[in-house]
């Protein structure tokens, strides 16, 4: 009987360290986000924060932000370089894809050749400005090479660029949005093939911490672990991104049905913020005030300055953001944020002038100029959707008819594609440490969000590249930013200090504008 009996406990011990050791590899965290997913094809990554993140957590970039917004390596060892024009990328020794194949300089070269191939050319990287690409980003169909990338052995190549281009800002667009693709595996793909390419739905040959394991865009995207992620098995076995409405994540947090919110992916109400920081299970994270609600007007849809200039007049945002955000926002004018190394005071805030407004709008529709202006807001963005209703009414008694249109992101990215708004609005986390990257995106006459160029922006913006002193930077940026003022093809709405959660019983994680992912192989469960 004794013997009987330690069997037994030997046996219930057994079981009972097999059940733990289930539990432990079974660990599962979602992620509430509020944006459909548009794709998880890298190759078609549009300039949002949900599609990057999502994305990259299957293909990783060279370089990374983290919370105190470096650029650090991922897949890349490191980017130097001595001239501004000539670059130097080392890709890490240990970088290995999952099959374990060598994460090689021949990658990358691959990734940025078909970056700029016009059959399936990646729009948001600026490959106009390296040497060989021309001048809109495209190369000839199915070139293998680019005369300014040279591979200098099997894991250093060099790039060397047209123009000055500051190492910020060449680590903040290539190092950060260029997803290093695997050649060994896409090479045979045909070029015009790839956009569409099912493969990267469920790719099978990774270099990031998470294989796809299932999605629906539109609700979810489901992650298993990588195990032969070179920076180390993830702890957290199944990864879930979750869409939601804003209106949900409370109840999310409160219920444990919702582990972390990253603040550009998931949109908890300001309403909602007290409720959040009053939750036992949960960590509230307050972000500085980064995320700039940016204005885009179509200047070939609203050429007539007077009718812009009363956009920028007409809105009273500080009201807003007194009545809306409270602490949690401010109001600036142009692109640029209080947290940038290149803000100025000097630059000023734009009053409110209700009397002015009017008075150019009637000007305006004296000359025969429409009044009459679509305008759309994303879908998303609860506070802000309430603000541009406000604004629409106080611009019908000034003589401007507002015509709202609210979409989801994806939608709203196709707008922009098709250049076919008046005015479109979103929230936009331009990169505090190199705003130059976004706004070159985001001003110039070929430029899908504005159409607008000028030779003042054009020169400012060239010098911002070339010069080395912080102060003398942070001039051309205030000439860029006066240009905003004068011309007003960019108006900010306001800049908010997004709010981020993370439960309890995660561990290891925290959530940031920058640098969330950075170590989510390390995240764990408590």
């Amino acid at each position: 009987m004794k013997k009987l009996l330690s069997v037994i406990l030997v046996l219930s011990m057994l079981l009972s360290a097999a059940s733990l050791a289930s539990a432990e590899n079974e660990k599962s965290v979602n992620i509430g986000v509020t944006s459909t997913v548009a794709t998880l094809n890298p190759l078609a990554m549009d300039a949002t924060e949900i599609v990057k993140y999502s994305t990259s957590l299957v293909f990783q970039s060279l370089v990374e932000a983290d919370r105190e917004l470096n650029f650090v390596p991922v897949i890349a060892e490191s980017i130097t370089t001595e001239d501004n024009i000539h670059f130097t990328i080392r890709v890490r020794d240990e970088a290995v894809w999952s099959d374990g194949t060598p994460i090689t300089a021949e990658d990358v070269e691959f990734t940025l050749v078909i970056g700029a191939d016009p059959q399936c050319a990646n729009i948001s990287l600026a490959m106009y400005s390296i040497v060989g690409v021309s001048d809109d980003g495209i190369i000839e169909e199915n070139a293998e090479s680019i005369e300014g990338i040279k591979v200098v052995d099997e894991k250093t190549l060099t790039v060397e660029t047209k123009y000055p281009t500051a190492l910020s800002t060449f680590e903040n667009n290539f190092g950060r949005y260029a997803l290093i693709l695997p050649k060994h595996v896409l090479k045979d793909v045909p070029r015009a093939d790839l956009l569409t390419y099912e493969w990267f739905n469920h790719p099978d040959v990774i270099s990031g911490p998470y294989f796809i394991h299932d999605y629906d865009l539109q609700h979810y995207v489901h992650y298993v672990a990588n195990e032969n992620y070179f920076l180390g098995a993830p702890k957290i076995k199944y990864l879930n991104i979750n869409v939601l409405a804003p209106t949900q994540l409370l109840a999310g947090l409160q219920s444990g049905e919702i582990d972390l919110i990253q603040q550009t992916m998931g949109d908890i109400p300001v309403e909602d913020y007290e409720a959040v920081k009053a939750l036992p299970n949960v960590k509230a994270v307050p972000s500085t005030p980064v995320t700039n609600e940016l204005i885009f007007v179509n200047v070939s849809h609203i050429p007539d300055v007077r009718v812009r200039q009363a956009l920028l007049y007409g809105m009273d945002r500080q009201a807003m953001v007194e009545n809306l955000l409270g602490e949690n926002g401010t109001v600036v004018d142009g692109f640029l944020v209080p947290a940038s190394p290149y803000f100025s005071e000097e630059l000023g805030v734009t009053a409110y002038d209700p009397e002015k407004a009017a008075s150019l709008i009637a000007e305006a529709k004296a000359d025969g100029v429409s009044t009459e202006l679509t305008w759309y807001v994303n879908s998303s963005e609860s506070v802000w959707g309430n603000a541009v209703q406000y604004f629409a009414a106080m611009f019908e008694e000034m003589g401007l008819k507002i015509n709202l249109r609210t979409v989801d992101i994806a939608n709203l990215m196709t707008i922009v594609d098709e250049g076919s708004h008046d005015i479109l609005s979103v929230e936009y986390t331009l990169m505090p440490a190199d705003p130059y990257t976004d706004i070159a995106w985001l001003i110039g006459g070929q430029s899908l969000w504005t159409g607008y160029t000028s030779p003042e922006t054009d020169e400012a913006l060239a010098l911002s590249q070339e010069l080395t002193d912080p102060a003398e930077i942070t001039a051309q940026y205030l000439v860029v930013n006066q240009m905003m003022q004068k011309d007003a093809p960019v108006i900010s709405g306001w800049v908010i200090g997004k709010m981020g959660a993370v439960s309890n019983r995660l561990v290891n994680a925290t959530a940031d504008v920058f640098g969330t992912f950075l170590n989510v192989q390390d995240w764990d469960i408590q």
